[in-house]
């Protein structure tokens, strides 16, 4: 199956929804080329960025999974090769 390069951007507000958003990254590792995070303390959220090489219905999965944590969303920008 062909894959495609994409990066999640992810928003955590609620920090109890962060060890959910772990766990699903952890499920999906094979796809993670790497991932980067910045707690923004001085508005009580946690940004994260996940670079992802993976067909594009494991992608979309993930998000969907991801998206539905509370206090969490999440936004996906997909390369065109």
């Amino acid at each position: 199956m062909d894959t495609r390069v994409a990066v999640i951007a992810i928003i955590v507000e609620n920090p109890d929804s962060a060890e959910g958003v772990n766990s699903l990254l952890h499920t999906y590792r094979r796809y993670v080329i790497g991932r980067m995070g910045i707690p923004y303390r001085e508005k009580g959220i946690n940004i994260i960025s996940v670079a992802v090489d993976a067909p594009e219905p494991e992608i979309t999965a993930l998000t969907g999974k991801i998206g539905r944590l509370d206090g969490v969303s999440t936004k996906t920008a997909y390369s065109k090769k």
